[in-house]
């Protein structure tokens, strides 16, 4: 007894609390399903068990691109003519050429890499009946790209710290690091609050796809609020997660107030959206523009009861031995990681 009324359960661990056949929580099937068809699905399954929906998050997590125009402008590079992640690689090597800056920075010691590329690829860790796929030849196919741009088309470097949330990274990114970030939509708040020389410099765009008219985003990250079981006040509790995510007024202050990509997609075009605030004066007021194109591109993520280790394995020994250490290439590393999951 005395769990609180309301809880957040950051997505790598919610699976902790779906195990059982009768998980703690409060399904939300009640709220979720009338607003069903102007919400990001994907969203939704991240937290659903034999049908009914346990959590609900406060964004989208759209994984897009963040690029520095200013370097590609030296380069002779439109945004915009990168379609695939080959035009990618191409756009690169001019921005090398003309720059001396790397175009882009990948995750050792983080998964926010290679994750968002394996679900916009259309693969996973593990099936939806919780087989483990993690060492499939997609996934292999997505980390030997990453590691290629790193050493064969150089046009890639390890992120400074390992990862993107590293204060030395962003020190490096303040200071021009590098012509391009991939991350989700969420990252803006980090631009704004550790790289402010950036400002009216960065522009935000789609994924490059991996083929012609393939998916152009993934929704990562998140934190699912629930109600407990607890709760003396279950109806109260579960309304109020209504008014304030699922409205159409939660929905315009979760990007107003917390500057997130809110699950309703039908606010998305709202004038509301386009007022001047901190992200539309350091981005533009372009965003979520951008974000109506990829809206139907982006592919829900299984989460099992190995979730947490499989998250553990990718940031900790997957994208560090593969990609920063060497000690295994990208076959080996993701075969290691699989048969620990298995056992």
């Amino acid at each position: 007894m005395g769990a609180p009324d309301i809880v957040d359960i950051e997505i790598s661990k919610f699976a902790n609390y779906l195990k059982g056949r009768n998980p703690q929580l409060v399904p939300l099937n009640s709220i979720i399903e009338p607003v069903k068809d102007r919400l990001i699905q994907a969203r939704f399954d991240n937290y659903a068990k034999d049908g009914k929906y346990y959590g609900i998050d406060y964004h989208v997590g759209a994984t897009v691109m963040f690029y520095n125009k200013e370097y590609l402008d030296q380069a002779g590079v439109d945004a915009d003519s990168i379609l695939t992640w080959d035009d990618f690689v191409e756009a690169g090597k001019k921005v090398v050429a003309a720059t001396g800056k790397p175009m882009t920075t990948i995750e050792v010691t983080e998964h926010w890499t290679f994750y968002p590329l394996l679900s916009q690829y259309g693969s996973d860790i593990f099936t939806p009946d919780g087989d483990v796929i993690l060492d499939n030849a997609d996934n292999i196919k997505v980390l030997t790209f990453i590691k290629d741009m790193i050493y064969k088309h150089e046009i890639a470097i390890p992120a400074p710290g390992g990862f993107h949330h590293a204060e030395e990274y962003w020190a490096f990114m303040n200071q021009g690091g590098a012509a391009s970030l991939m991350m989700p939509l969420w990252f803006m708040g980090r631009f704004v609050q550790y790289m402010p020389d950036l400002k009216g410099i960065i522009i935000i765009r789609p994924l490059p796809a991996w083929k012609p008219g393939g998916d152009r985003s993934a929704g990562m990250g998140g934190t699912g609020t629930v109600v407990t079981v607890q709760s003396k006040h279950q109806d109260l509790a579960v309304r109020f997660l209504e008014a304030a995510k699922l409205s159409k007024e939660g929905a315009i202050k979760t990007w107003t107030i917390l500057g997130f990509d809110p699950l309703r997609w039908d606010v998305w075009d709202d004038p509301a959206m386009r007022e001047d605030n901190i992200y539309t004066d350091y981005f533009g007021k372009d965003i979520f523009d951008i974000l109506l194109e990829i809206k139907d591109e982006i592919n829900p993520t299984v989460i099992t009861d190995k979730y947490p280790l499989a998250i553990d394995l990718l940031k900790k020994n997957v994208c560090f031995k593969a990609l920063r250490e060497l000690s295994l290439t990208p076959e080996e590393a993701l075969k290691e990681a699989a048969r620990e999951l298995r056992n």
